[in-house]
Protein backbone atom coordinates (compact mmCIF):
# COMPACT_ATOMS: atom_id res chain seq x y z
CA UNK A 1 0.00 0.00 0.00
CA UNK A 2 2.93 2.18 0.25
CA UNK A 3 6.56 2.33 -0.86
CA UNK A 4 9.00 5.01 -0.06
CA UNK A 5 12.02 5.44 -2.64
CA UNK A 6 15.16 7.83 -1.89
CA UNK A 7 18.80 7.68 -2.77
CA UNK A 8 21.83 9.44 -1.73
CA UNK A 9 24.25 8.35 -4.18
CA UNK A 10 25.64 10.55 -7.18
CA UNK A 11 24.19 11.30 -10.56
CA UNK A 12 20.80 10.14 -12.29
CA UNK A 13 18.74 7.78 -10.15
CA UNK A 14 14.95 6.45 -11.24
CA UNK A 15 13.07 5.89 -8.41
CA UNK A 16 9.13 5.14 -9.52
CA UNK A 17 8.27 3.90 -13.02
CA UNK A 18 4.74 3.77 -12.95
CA UNK A 19 1.88 3.53 -16.93
CA UNK A 20 3.76 6.55 -18.73
CA UNK A 21 6.64 8.10 -16.39
CA UNK A 22 8.95 8.12 -14.22
CA UNK A 23 10.01 10.24 -11.45
CA UNK A 24 14.32 10.21 -10.69
CA UNK A 25 16.52 12.01 -8.38
CA UNK A 26 19.47 13.98 -9.97
CA UNK A 27 22.57 14.38 -7.84
CA UNK A 28 25.87 15.46 -7.80
CA UNK A 29 28.16 13.93 -9.98
CA UNK A 30 31.16 14.54 -11.77
CA UNK A 31 30.33 15.12 -15.33
CA UNK A 32 28.15 18.33 -14.33
CA UNK A 33 30.90 20.29 -13.09
CA UNK A 34 31.06 22.93 -15.58
CA UNK A 35 34.54 22.08 -16.54
CA UNK A 36 33.14 18.55 -17.80
CA UNK A 37 30.04 19.13 -19.20
CA UNK A 38 30.77 18.51 -23.30
CA UNK A 39 27.07 18.12 -24.93
CA UNK A 40 23.46 19.67 -24.32
CA UNK A 41 20.45 17.46 -24.67
CA UNK A 42 16.87 17.41 -25.69
CA UNK A 43 13.99 14.43 -25.30
CA UNK A 44 12.18 14.09 -28.54
CA UNK A 45 9.23 13.06 -26.88
CA UNK A 46 8.36 14.55 -23.34
CA UNK A 47 8.62 17.65 -21.60
CA UNK A 48 11.06 17.14 -18.31
CA UNK A 49 9.95 18.47 -14.82
CA UNK A 50 12.83 19.76 -12.72
CA UNK A 51 12.40 20.44 -9.03
CA UNK A 52 15.43 21.35 -6.99
CA UNK A 53 14.87 19.88 -3.56
CA UNK A 54 18.28 21.25 -1.85
CA UNK A 55 21.42 22.34 -2.66
CA UNK A 56 22.11 24.99 -5.69
CA UNK A 57 21.90 24.45 -9.29
CA UNK A 58 22.35 26.65 -12.89
CA UNK A 59 19.62 25.36 -15.73
CA UNK A 60 21.04 26.00 -19.17
CA UNK A 61 18.95 26.01 -22.14
CA UNK A 62 19.38 26.47 -26.04
CA UNK A 63 17.73 27.47 -28.69
CA UNK A 64 17.85 25.64 -31.95
CA UNK A 65 16.76 22.57 -33.57
CA UNK A 66 19.09 20.77 -35.80
CA UNK A 67 22.08 23.46 -34.50
CA UNK A 68 22.61 24.56 -30.96
CA UNK A 69 21.75 28.83 -30.90
CA UNK A 70 21.94 30.72 -28.30
CA UNK A 71 22.16 29.43 -24.80
CA UNK A 72 20.34 31.17 -21.32
CA UNK A 73 20.50 29.90 -18.01
CA UNK A 74 18.37 30.28 -14.91
CA UNK A 75 19.69 30.12 -11.32
CA UNK A 76 17.29 27.29 -9.90
CA UNK A 77 14.98 27.71 -6.74
CA UNK A 78 14.13 25.17 -4.04
CA UNK A 79 10.77 24.03 -4.72
CA UNK A 80 9.84 25.37 -8.00
CA UNK A 81 8.67 23.45 -10.80
CA UNK A 82 10.81 24.09 -13.96
CA UNK A 83 9.58 22.32 -17.03
CA UNK A 84 11.40 22.11 -19.81
CA UNK A 85 9.62 21.69 -22.91
CA UNK A 86 9.61 18.59 -25.58
CA UNK A 87 12.49 18.96 -27.94
CA UNK A 88 15.00 21.95 -25.94
CA UNK A 89 18.45 21.21 -25.39
CA UNK A 90 19.31 21.64 -21.91
CA UNK A 91 21.81 20.85 -19.46
CA UNK A 92 22.62 21.47 -15.64
CA UNK A 93 24.93 22.26 -13.08
CA UNK A 94 25.01 21.24 -9.42
CA UNK A 95 26.90 22.43 -6.00
CA UNK A 96 27.64 19.31 -4.08
CA UNK A 97 24.68 19.45 -2.18
CA UNK A 98 21.82 19.49 -4.65
CA UNK A 99 19.04 16.72 -5.32
CA UNK A 100 16.91 17.78 -8.47
CA UNK A 101 13.88 15.83 -8.61
CA UNK A 102 13.26 14.96 -11.94
CA UNK A 103 9.60 13.87 -13.46
CA UNK A 104 9.85 12.38 -17.71
CA UNK A 105 8.13 10.06 -19.62
CA UNK A 106 9.00 6.38 -18.44
CA UNK A 107 10.74 5.27 -21.64
CA UNK A 108 12.92 8.17 -21.90
CA UNK A 109 16.10 7.14 -23.05
CA UNK A 110 18.53 6.90 -25.99
CA UNK A 111 16.48 6.21 -28.50
CA UNK A 112 14.25 9.42 -27.67
CA UNK A 113 17.18 11.36 -27.20
CA UNK A 114 19.35 13.76 -28.95
CA UNK A 115 23.02 14.91 -27.59
CA UNK A 116 25.17 18.06 -29.26
CA UNK A 117 28.54 18.75 -28.59
CA UNK A 118 29.07 22.40 -27.12
CA UNK A 119 31.38 24.65 -28.74
CA UNK A 120 34.34 26.78 -27.02
CA UNK A 121 32.50 29.71 -26.37
CA UNK A 122 28.88 28.12 -24.84
CA UNK A 123 31.35 26.00 -22.57
CA UNK A 124 33.24 29.28 -21.20
CA UNK A 125 29.85 30.61 -21.02
CA UNK A 126 28.41 27.76 -18.86
CA UNK A 127 31.35 27.88 -16.78
CA UNK A 128 31.26 31.60 -16.02
CA UNK A 129 27.70 31.55 -15.23
CA UNK A 130 28.17 28.89 -12.70
CA UNK A 131 30.60 30.42 -10.67
CA UNK A 132 28.48 33.36 -10.59
CA UNK A 133 24.81 31.86 -9.71
CA UNK A 134 26.65 29.01 -7.37
CA UNK A 135 27.85 30.46 -4.08
CA UNK A 136 29.89 27.15 -2.92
Amino acid sequence: MLRIETYEGEGYRPLVDFGNWRVAYLRFIDELIPENITQMEKHLETDEVFVLLNGEAVLFIGEGENLLGRVSCLKMEPHKVYVVEKATWHTCVLDLDATILLVENQDTGLANTEYIDIDVSTKKYIVENSKTLISG
